[in-house]
């Protein structure tokens, strides 16, 4: 629990210093399986039923909200890895964070990317949300 009171004090009160907050589009992919139990490229051990992501344009430890731009889905992620290997992705997901997302089947699908704190400070944003991404982000931990 103190981590995650210390992980939503961090997000409402830090600024998106050095974090542009840019909406990135593209095509995201899943992993799981033969990367389970892995260490990632941040030291900690790859878990598939965790949201977690991998990126080359966000620094590990960025908190990431992806939005499945084909049916609405969205899922917020923990940057704990590098990739995707394949050029044309833009980020590879857990695949927890896929089938949330609902594309574990097709493999890949075009996706919604934007850095957390953006996303939370934006005009708008309702109380029922907030609530979802905290679901979320117990998820990461």
């Amino acid at each position: 629990m103190k981590k995650l009171v210390a992980l939503l004090s961090f997000l409402w009160l830090s600024t998106a210093v050095g974090q542009e907050c840019k909406v990135q589009e593209g095509y995201a992919s899943w992993y799981g399986g033969r990367f389970h139990g892995r260490k990632t490229s941040s030291g900690e051990v790859f878990n598939k039923h965790k949201y977690t992501a991998a990126s080359r344009k966000y620094k590990l430890g960025t908190y990431l909200l992806v939005k499945n731009l084909s049916n609405g889905q969205e899922v917020t992620v923990i940057v704990t890895d590098r990739g995707p290997r394949i050029k044309s992705r833009i980020i590879d997901l857990s695949k927890s964070a896929a089938e949330k997302l609902g594309f574990v089947k097709q493999g890949v699908a075009l996706v919604q990317i934007v850095p957390l704190q953006c996303a939370l400070n934006a005009d708008g944003v309702s109380e029922e949300y907030h609530e979802e991404v905290i679901k979320d982000l117990l998820n990461t931990l």
